[in-house]
């Protein structure tokens, strides 16, 4: 396969200044506020979305360095495979959190519920769907007695360069 490259279409801010402390999902950071600032040439591509509740931010982990097949992840004391965690060491670094949106100014999305930090490459938006979203018979692997938790967990470093 060849290179994929992409740019990114802003800048994502929050009070997270280093990953240590920042909520490993985005219901950890719940009542967390920032904003994604868009190149000025990507402001028009923010009309109408003003009238969706919430979004999908999609970003580079620029601070992950590297990735590991197997890691322990932030919720666990086991090893498992990369593609069955969520964490930011991965063959293709690339991060989604999904955020309540608070206003839209200018080329500014404004938005809380998020475990960014600042600084953060932002790549893409997507409005949230719930309809879209919806499945059955849902699965949530090694998670499922531990997902309750996941609000409690802050980063600590394990991941970043």
């Amino acid at each position: 396969m060849g290179e994929i490259v992409y740019e990114p279409i802003g800048i994502i801010h929050t009070p997270f200044t280093s990953p240590e402390g920042v909520p490993i999902q985005p219901s950890g950071g719940r009542d967390v506020e920032g904003f994604a600032e868009l190149d000025p040439r990507y402001e028009e591509g923010l009309a109408d979305l003003e009238g969706f509740s919430h979004a999908y931010l999609i970003y580079h982990l620029h601070l992950a360095d590297g990735y590991r097949l197997k890691v322990v992840p932030f919720m666990d004391s086991v090893e498992r495979g990369v593609f069955a965690t969520r964490a930011p060491r991965r063959p293709n670094p690339i991060g989604i959190s999904l955020v309540r949106i608070k206003a839209i100014e200018g080329n500014r999305l404004y938005f809380v519920g998020v475990d960014v930090v600042d600084g953060t490459p932002l790549l893409d938006i997507k409005p949230f769907v719930p309809q879209f979203e919806a499945q059955e018979d849902i699965r949530i692997g090694w998670l499922e007695d531990k997902v309750h938790r996941a609000g409690d967990f802050k980063a600590d470093g394990r991941f970043q360069k």
